[in-house]
């Protein structure tokens, strides 16, 4: 199983990020103790020139985790046809107990790297670099949790084997199952839709409120990024609720992994794609509002927040649209006029 060329590469990109992090741990707390920028020392000048080696291979290896995301549930969904009982992606995940817990570690790590990479970005522009201390003792505490997911990933794909009898979909997201998977599957029809819209409404409203203050207002980036979450748990709800049932044309059908099979035209993906980058851009612009009171961000983080405001909101309104679409050319009919 290990010598899948999805695999490999996952494992590879979590080996890269492990050691890359292992490198850097020093030098970023030499950074913590020593970084000084009003100094002329040639320890300073030392420090600054590695700082910008270590900032580039740190985004390109951060970049690189949240492709990471989407290979990982694209393997997934491509190896449900190697374990017996497996339908879709949900049966490979559940071939043993790492599965899916490799999938939300690495979801996590998603978002904290896409915020990490936004303190990143405004730190590079400022002319006196005020939040190099910060970003490196940030990257420090990600640290464990990137390597707690690329453990859990490796005793994930470590644990496969093809004579395991998996349990499809069906299982997990039935009406009798004890998840909170379940439980949302379970929300009914109108209540459900009434959710989905009315999240994503309040976080495109809010989107737009923030990129018409031009980024300033800080309550307006904080509620931002707490509206991006629930927009994100409101939706896959809302897709494990209705979205599924109308793409399937079937009442009892709730799998949000069987959309990204190619029967169903790999719809799955414009709906995640669109959400993950949104959630995301969402919740950076709230990471980003705590330095706009630095003096030399006072001019980057607005403008920059402002950009995330507008990724966020389009992306939110795309998701939205999108699944819109889907409802709307189904032949399944779930509510009476």
């Amino acid at each position: 199983m290990l010598f899948q060329p999805a695999i490999i590469a996952l494992l590879l990109a979590s080996a890269l990020c492990t050691l890359a992090l292992a490198a850097s741990a020093p030098f970023a707390l030499e950074v913590i103790r020593r970084w000084d920028i009003r100094s002329g020392s040639e320890r300073q000048l030392q420090l600054e020139r590695r700082t910008y080696l270590f900032s580039t291979l740190l985004t390109f290896v951060l970049a690189l985790q949240l492709a990471a995301v989407l290979l990982f549930v694209f393997n997934a969904e491509k190896m449900s046809g190697m374990f017996v009982g497996a339908m879709c992606a949900v049966g490979t995940l559940n071939v043993n107990a790492f599965g899916f817990p490799a999938l939300n570690a690495k979801i996590a790590v998603f978002f904290l790297a896409a915020m990490w990479l936004a303190i990143n970005h405004i730190d590079s522009r400022a002319r006196d670099y005020p939040l190099v201390r910060m970003k490196y003792a940030l990257l420090l505490l990600l640290a464990p949790l990137l390597v707690a997911s690329g453990w859990t990933e490796l005793q994930y794909f470590l644990g496969l084997k093809a004579d395991v009898i998996t349990s499809c979909c069906g299982s997990l997201f039935s009406e009798g199952s004890p998840t909170l998977a379940a439980e949302a599957s379970a929300l009914a029809p109108l209540p459900a839709m009434w959710l989905f819209y009315g999240s994503l409404g309040a976080v495109i409203g809010l989107a737009a409120w923030h990129g018409y203050g031009g980024g300033r207002s800080g309550w307006s980036a904080y509620a931002l990024a707490a509206a991006s979450a629930v927009g994100f748990a409101a939706t896959i709800a809302g897709i494990l609720s209705f979205v599924s049932l109308y793409i399937y044309e079937h009442p009892n059908h709730h799998c949000p992994f069987c959309i990204l099979k190619p029967e169903y035209g790999y719809q799955g993906y414009w709906l995640y794609v669109p959400l993950f980058g949104a959630t995301a851009a969402g919740l950076a612009a709230g990471a980003v509002q705590p330095f706009a009171r630095i003096e030399s961000l006072r001019e980057i983080v607005p403008g920059f927040s402002r950009t995330l405001a507008a990724i966020a909101g389009n992306g939110f309104a795309l998701t939205a649209a999108i699944a819109t679409a889907m409802i709307w050319q189904s032949r399944l009919i779930l509510l009476e006029h």
